[in-house]
């Protein structure tokens, strides 16, 4: 359970895998994914920093925690494997997206192309069990999570926080508004859209902003065509 992180986001959250805390996760998850169905794959849980370095963040879509049924997390929040069905907020994202946008939605929810672009797609908890939503939740993830949002306050370059829903919406605290941009609204789940997700138009919000602090915007639109990745 060695976290595996080929860039620079090492060199961040290295002080955090020597904590306690850590020490004691590491641990857990050691037994859980050898006596239990966990998401996602054990190759696949700091996906959300190996696609997007620290440097290269320019937004941070922050999400709860993995998808917990069969084949659909890979470690970006709200994104699930090709070939899976789009989960209901997703379905609702892109909505939004084509109606801000008019970015018409694509038939698979593998959202790697935002994340190679800057989108830090990060869950605040990282690993779940099986059909046991929020399984993890409180076993040392949120302190690690936690670490990296506030790393990414800090930085020079500032960043911009999406953060949907009152989960996601506490992590303000974590954050300096005054030199990062924070677009908040109700969470994309068929409980809350149409309480102000929708209309919300975060993702032209989003690129307003990128490009005010000198960024190329995000380029939303997905690839029409994905493969599933290989397991090296």
């Amino acid at each position: 359970m060695k976290p595996f992180i080929k860039n620079d986001w090492w060199d961040v959250l290295e002080p955090e895998f020597e904590k306690e805390y850590y020490q004691q996760l590491r641990k857990f998850l050691v037994t859980e994914y050898q006596s239990q169905f966990i998401h996602p794959d054990m190759n696949n849980i700091f996906e959300a920093f190996a696609l997007t370095p620290f440097s290269k963040v320019k937004v941070v879509i922050l999400g709860q925690d993995p998808y917990h049924e069969p084949n659909q997390a890979h470690g970006l929040s709200f994104s699930v494997l090709p070939g899976v069905t789009i989960p209901p907020s997703l379905r609702n994202i892109y909505k939004e997206l084509q109606s801000d946008l008019g970015i018409k939605p694509v038939n698979h929810g593998y959202l790697t192309s935002w994340a190679k672009q800057g989108v830090l797609m990060l869950n605040s908890v990282l690993t779940v069990r099986n059909g046991q939503a929020f399984s993890h939740k409180g076993k040392g993830w949120e302190q690690l999570t936690d670490a990296a949002i506030k790393k990414l306050s800090e930085r020079e370059q500032p960043v911009v926080f999406i953060l949907w829903g009152r989960a996601a919406r506490d992590k303000i605290a974590l954050i300096d508004t005054d030199t990062n941009v924070v677009i908040q609204s109700a969470h994309p789940s068929p409980l809350s859209a149409n309480r102000g997700f929708f209309g919300s138009k975060p993702f032209s919000k989003t690129n307003e902003a990128l490009v005010a602090m000198g960024e190329e915007p995000i380029n939303w639109q997905l690839p029409e065509r994905v493969e599933l990745p290989s397991q090296s």
